[in-house]
């Protein structure tokens, strides 16, 4: 039986999509009481942050601790929603004019649309550090020990600074107008999607005690499942309206290297199920077994087909 019959991923996801939505309503509710931040800036997180989505970097993140041995809880969901925290972050600042200047994000007003531009950029940075001290807290809660939590903390900054989040979106800036080969196009991907969706896995592996072998399978499931997404999105992106979308404008208009216009439909989608390949094959090697994480890495490029 293949993982796709074994397993209804779209069932899984949407099982999994309450308790990290409560876990975003208290880190919200959280920022929002704290009195250094301004109500502005809280409405404006509070509105980027509960726009909607899969939530799959959270998802990949307890699936991961599940997988690991670690049992779901009110407090691994509440550490996964620090990684959907820094994906808020990406998308308020994506959004801005200097950046893709969206007008729609799952069919809504962006943040800066219906908060402005100067409260959305400081509320998107602000998130940053908040997720911070949001994954701290969740994993001392899980009784991780001081130097696990600290580590937790550490990946998930890595992933959201100049190496991973904010890296990728100077260079997603650069390159707006020229025409990346497949070295660059992958380096850039590599930081502004990847980072983060491998760190969703190394952090549940790690806040789960996970051995160093498992741990480094994961993230290489991780940074190949990032490559994947992204070639799938950009299949979406040349294929699907705005309005199945749920966002505009497209990267077309926006005249950015994308792995369709550099290969192909064919040749991407031939690109991005070598990468689910790449994904499985860690986790074998690995010899983690995952129904949800064989699934998971299956439906990154069934969402672009």
């Amino acid at each position: 039986m293949s993982a796709e019959e074994a397993l209804d991923v779209t069932a899984y996801l949407r099982e999994e999509l309450p308790p990290v939505e409560a876990a975003l309503e208290r880190a919200v509710i959280a920022i929002e009481e704290r009195p250094d931040v301004a109500e502005e800036l809280a409405q404006a997180i509070r509105h980027g942050v509960t726009t909607g989505g899969k939530r799959l970097r959270p998802i990949l993140c307890v699936t991961a601790y599940t997988a690991c041995g670690g049992l779901r809880s009110d407090g691994v969901y509440d550490l996964a929603c620090a990684l959907e925290m820094i994906h808020a972050y990406s998308l308020m600042h994506d959004d801005l004019p200097c950046m893709d200047d969206a007008e729609l994000r799952r069919g809504r007003p962006t943040t800066h649309i219906a908060h402005g531009e100067a409260v959305t950029t400081r509320a998107g940075a602000a998130l940053i550090p908040l997720a911070a001290i949001q994954a701290l807290r969740a994993a001392r809660a899980l009784r991780c020990e001081e130097e696990t939590s600290r580590l937790v903390a550490s990946l998930l900054m890595q992933a959201a600074g100049a190496g991973g989040m904010v890296g990728g979106q100077w260079v997603d800036l650069l390159g707006e107008g020229q025409a990346f080969g497949p070295d660059e196009l992958n380096a850039l991907h590599r930081r502004k999607t990847g980072a983060l969706l491998a760190a969703s896995l190394e952090i549940g592996a790690v806040a789960a005690g996970a051995t160093e072998d498992v741990r480094a399978g994961l993230l290489e499931y991780g940074r190949a499942i990032g490559l994947a997404f992204q070639i799938a999105d950009d299949i979406l992106d040349a294929t699907a309206s705005a309005e199945v979308l749920g966002k505009n404008p497209s990267d077309e208009e926006l005249d950015k290297s994308t792995y369709v216009a550099l290969f192909g439909l064919d040749e991407a989608r031939r690109r991005a199920e070598a990468e689910v390949a790449r994904a499985l094959a860690a986790l074998e090697s690995a010899r983690v077994s995952s129904l949800e994480l064989d699934a998971l890495a299956r439906f990154v490029v069934e969402r672009g087909s």
